[in-house]
């Protein structure tokens, strides 16, 4: 049977166009971080230099421990090159060694066994969230602007995107009690993302308690993403959503390696709370992974279990790369809040240049100063008219990027 061809930019394989992807991979808004990966590789091959502040890829070593542990059971064990199994002695303590941080870090326990489920990383295990949980007819409320995978998770899944949109004046807090009734009846599932990236937002325990309770009553799973917990400044505290009376009757939270230990590309994190959201997950998961490479699981049972001295210094190298940052933007007469946890900054586009989309400023940006940002809308509808700066780079490559940005604003250096 020959199938018709479709519209050659909606077809994968060879020049025929005869198979067609699937619906639901059209109907995800346009990946703009590979539109920006393109024009940095067209500035690097012109031989530019550029300063890339547009991903949050963690550029500092993974703690020396952490690599050594590593090491020694890659190289040690051939039991630890074997595949993942649930029963397994290193997996038992990996749980355990997530079960003993949530008590020391946050005063919550949970049981290893059916309330924590190592993940190929916090990213993978929030996008099969949605695919376990969301049918077609399903709300999933989002909060915008959001970590790219909230969104793009939901739509993956087949289910329906609602955007609660996040607003300064609100101190990017999502307005639940203001949703209409009959959107509320038709959602299952929420997400959260305290400290906020791309916002840099803090959420306090009150407000964790009143979404708890809001979904209990409403009967929406929470899944609360809380990557940046460990990089707060100044006193600031992050509170886990487990940590509200009722949080674990309706969510799990979200925790990975990535941030709090720079191991960004080892893809390692884990999924903590409702035992019956956690099977529901692990029961997805089975259908599609064979789990963590062992070594890595017994590499991240030394991150947890060992010195804390390196996320202390981790969160001292940020802040003072954001101090350096935002007084070079400030010199630049581009005024940006101090950020109160991440390593972002979020930025509105400077009134020189408003009339621009958030796209159009960063392709400007990229192509004319050679400075990489994220455009705001790269985080969903209401991330438009901002950009996302990641530090990502050593302080003297932070101050040439700011001496740049001064020069395209026009500012005398």
């Amino acid at each position: 049977m020959y199938l018709q061809s479709g519209p050659k930019e909606n077809t994968v394989g060879d020049s025929t166009g005869v198979f067609h992807e699937a619906n639901r991979l059209k109907r995800l808004p346009p990946y703009l971080f590979t539109i920006i990966d393109e024009l940095k590789r067209k500035v690097r091959e012109r031989g530019a230099d550029l300063v890339d502040l547009g991903m949050g890829n963690p550029d500092l070593l993974t703690p020396p421990h952490v690599a050594e542990a590593l090491a020694r059971a890659a190289q040690e064990d051939p039991e630890y090159h074997r595949y993942s199994k649930r029963d397994g002695e290193v997996e038992r303590r990996f749980r355990q060694a997530i079960a003993d941080w949530y008590l020391d870090r946050f005063n919550v326990t949970v049981n290893p066994e059916t309330e924590v489920l190592p993940l190929i990383g916090s990213k993978e295990g929030i996008a099969h969230l949605s695919l376990a949980f969301l049918n077609n007819d399903d709300i999933a409320l989002v909060p915008s602007p959001a970590y790219p995978v909230h969104f793009n998770g939901v739509i993956m899944a087949g289910g329906i995107l609602y955007n609660l949109p996040l607003k300064p004046e609100n101190d990017y807090l999502p307005d639940i009690e203001g949703l209409d009734s009959h959107v509320v009846s038709r959602s299952k599932m929420m997400f959260l993302s305290y400290p906020h990236n791309p916002t840099t937002a803090v959420a306090d325990l009150a407000f964790y308690e009143k979404v708890a309770r809001w979904a209990r009553t409403h009967h929406i799973l929470v899944g609360s993403d809380n990557a940046y917990s460990d990089i707060v400044y100044d006193g600031t505290t992050a509170p886990s959503f487990l940590q509200t009376t009722c949080g674990r009757d309706v969510g799990v939270e979200f925790h990975t390696l990535s941030k709090s230990y720079s191991m960004p590309g080892w893809r390692i994190g884990y999924g903590v709370g409702n035992a019956e959201i956690l099977a529901a997950l692990e029961k997805t998961k089975s259908y599609i992974d064979f789990g963590i490479f062992r070594a890595v699981q017994h590499a991240a049972i030394a991150a947890l279990t060992g010195p804390q001295d390196c996320v202390r210094e981790l969160v001292e190298t940020y802040r003072r790369r954001l101090e350096v940052f935002v007084g070079g933007l400030a010199e630049a007469n581009w005024e940006v809040p101090m950020p109160r946890a991440t390593f972002y900054v979020w930025a509105h586009i400077p009134l020189k240049y408003s009339a621009l989309s958030s796209l159009e400023f960063t392709r400007l940006m990229i192509e004319e100063i050679g400075v990489a940002c994220a455009p705001g809308t790269g985080f969903g509808e209401y991330g438009e008219g901002f950009v996302r700066f990641a530090m990502v780079e050593p302080e003297d490559r932070l101050v040439e990027a700011t001496r740049r940005i001064k020069t395209f604003l026009n500012i005398k250096v």
